[in-house]
Formats: C-alpha cells, sequence, structure tokens
C-alpha cells in the first residue's frame, strides 16, 4: 500500500467509511517523474486456470519483467479453475497488502466485492485476458480488439463452411466474460448479409476440462449430422476438441484460439484445423507487469486517454473497453497455418 495513501488514511480517521465511496483516480495524479515506492513493493498475479501452458506463458512474461526491475512478485494459480480460489487470493493479497493485484476472473461478478475491498485498501487493481467489472478495475489488459475478433471467427466459420450451413460454439465455461463478449458480438455480426448462409446450431462448454471437451465434442459430432464447422474460441478447449473430430473421422472443420505448441499436429488444409488465431500470451503477461507497475508507481490510473512506455514493447494509450470502463490492447490476432505453423510451434 502506497505511504501517502496510509498518511491520508491515518489523518482522516472516521472518515475513512466516507471515502470508501468515492474513487481512487481522485487521490492519485499521474506524473512523468521517478516516484519513491515503498521497501514492500510487491504485485501480484493471479492465473484462471492450472496446467494451462497459455497461463505458464503469461506467468513466464509477467516474471520476466517483473525480474528484469528488481521488483518482488508473487503468482497465484486457482485449483481445477475454481472462482472461490480467485476470491480467496484476493482477500489474502489485500491482507497482505500488496501494490497491485492483475487477474484474469473465472467469474467476474464474484470478484466484484473483494477487488473493490483491494481498491478501497488503497491496492492497485488491473485485469488481464477477462475484464473483471468495471468499479472494480482501474484499467484492463484486452488481448485485442472485441469487433476485430468477432469478424475474424466470423470469416473463418464462414471460409470453412464454405459459406453455408450448421455452425457450432464450443467456449470455456458459461461465466467467461470475454468468451461471452466475443460470443455475443459474434451474434451480432451474423446479422450481415454475408452471414446469411450460416446457421449457429449451439454454444457449448467445456469448462477447461480435456474429457469434458472431448465430450462436448462427440456430443456435437452425434447430435448435428449435419454440422460443418465448430468455432473454439479458448486455447484450453482446442486441443481435446481436435482429438475428438479426428478419432470420429469427421469431416467436421475447427477454427478459433490454440497455441502453436499444442495444435501443430492438428494444422493443415487436410487436417482437423485448416487454420487458427491467437496473440502472444508472453506480451499478455509482459505489458500486465508494466500496467501494475505504472498504476502503483502514478505513472497512470487508468484514465481515458493517458499514454505510457511499456519498456520495448512500445507505447501503449488508455481506451474506452465495450463494458464502459478502460483498457489497452495489446494487438490483433495472428492466424497460423500449415505454412508457418512449424516456425511458431517452439516459440510458444
Amino acid at each position: 500500500m502506497k505511504k501517502r495513501i496510509l498518511a491520508v488514511i491515518l489523518s482522516i480517521g472516521m472518515a475513512v467509511s466516507f471515502l470508501g465511496g468515492c474513487t481512487r483516480h481522485a487521490t492519485k495524479k499521474p506524473t512523468s517523474e521517478v516516484v519513491d515506492v515503498a521497501e514492500t513493493e510487491k504485485y501480484a498475479l493471479i492465473l484462471n486456470g492450472s496446467n494451462n501452458q497459455y497461463e505458464k506463458l503469461i506467468a513466464q512474461g509477467f516474471e520476466s519483467v517483473m525480474k528484469e526491475a528488481n521488483k518482488d512478485y508473487v503468482v497465484k494459480t486457482p485449483r481445477d479453475s475454481r472462482a472461490q480460489d480467485q476470491e480467496e487470493f484476493v482477500k489474502q493479497l489485500t491482507w497482505e497488502k500488496v501494490s497491485c493485484i492483475a487477474v484474469a476472473p473465472l467469474d467476474a461478478a464474484a470478484l466484484e466485492k473483494p477487488l473493490r475491498a483491494a481498491m478501497d485498501a488503497g491496492i492497485d487493481v488491473c485485469a488481464y485476458d477477462t475484464p473483471t467489472t468495471p468499479d472494480s478495475r482501474e484499467l484492463f489488459i484486452n488481448q485485442t480488439d472485441t469487433d476485430q475478433i468477432a469478424v475474424t471467427l466470423m470469416d473463418a466459420v464462414l471460409d470453412l463452411s464454405g459459406g453455408m450451413g450448421q455452425w457450432a460454439i464450443l467456449s470455456s465455461s458459461s461465466t467467461a466474460a470475454n468468451q461471452n463478449e466475443w460470443i455475443n458480438r459474434m451474434r451480432e455480426t451474423m446479422k450481415d448479409d454475408k452471414y446469411k448462409g450460416l446457421e449457429m446450431v449451439e454454444v457449448a462448454y467445456g469448462d477447461d476440462q480435456y474429457q469434458r471437451v472431448y465430450d462436448q465434442t462427440k456430443a456435437l459430432l452425434q447430435n448435428y449430422p449435419d454440422l460443418k464447422t465448430i468455432c473454439v474460441p479458448s486455447t484450453a478447449e482446442l486441443p481435446a476438441a481436435a482429438a475428438a473430430v479426428e478419432d470420429a473421422r469427421s469431416h467436421v472443420k475447427l477454427t478459433g484460439f490454440g497455441l502453436p505448441s499444442e495444435m501443430a499436429d492438428h494444422i493443415g488444409a487436410n487436417k482437423a484445423v485448416p487454420y487458427m488465431y491467437l496473440w502472444n500470451p508472453d506480451d499478455l503477461g509482459r505489458l500486465t507487469a508494466y500496467v501494475s507497475v505504472a498504476l502503483h508507481n502514478g505513472k497512470i490510473t487508468g484514465e481515458l486517454g493517458e499514454k505510457f512506455k511499456a519498456g520495448d514493447m512500445g507505447e501503449f494509450e488508455v481506451t474506452r473497453s465495450e463494458d464502459e470502463g478502460t483498457q489497452v490492447i495489446v494487438g490483433s490476432p495472428y492466424k497460423f497455418d500449415q505454412d508457418n505453423i512449424e516456425k511458431w510451434k517452439d516459440i510458444f
């Protein structure tokens, strides 16, 4: 917790409850000067999954920036993607008075109260990968623009379906705010005449569990004999979905988000996944680290229009997010296919 915030709180005594309802931005000013920090400066990253290469790469990027800056940090991983674990982590980290909490929420609504309590206690809060509610964060580190994701995935479905026919979505969980927003925006995109030949038959959920994803994919293949394409906007789901399609020797094609290292054997014109997309999760972790430090040191507050430099990643600008909060965007989705998958599979 910042010394200046502690001083203010101690000086006003019983008025703490009044200030608890005010925004922290009102007491925090961005500065271009170097800001002295407490010796107890410490940063926390709360992941949203375990045994997931995507999450490990995010943590790797976060850790690399913190080590280079000689900052103390901690990475927390929930068991079996349990939202309850994330709630307990936030409460624990608030009690420990860390400098900033960065979290990818499994359930944004469930985290709202503990995150707001952390902010009221003087701890900076940012979300990455998946947004928290706008009032329970100062800034969201977004992989890419939501509209761009929707159009990219819908165009892929259109292409792989031959312009018409049945298709389905296999998402991670019903509470994954980022994927829910992508799916909602895909529904809006579908209203364009360009996609009038497509029929979305179901949105299924795999809950980041390999066997459940496999079974859900098999169920989609059995329930919809005329299915042409399954869109999988989740790196945790795509490998199991591809395995299920291949084991069934199905003609159905998959696309979505996946890690090159996990999907190389499934990528190709005559394979289950002709092509897929993603951004670099290491970059997402690195930018999350830069944002965490910038928030704590007063370089930014998360206000619309602010600009800051994130090391060798360059300059970023704070923009308006879809949920009316604020965000910074890492970059655009990148296409992986048979022409470049060999190059990328050993990178991440």
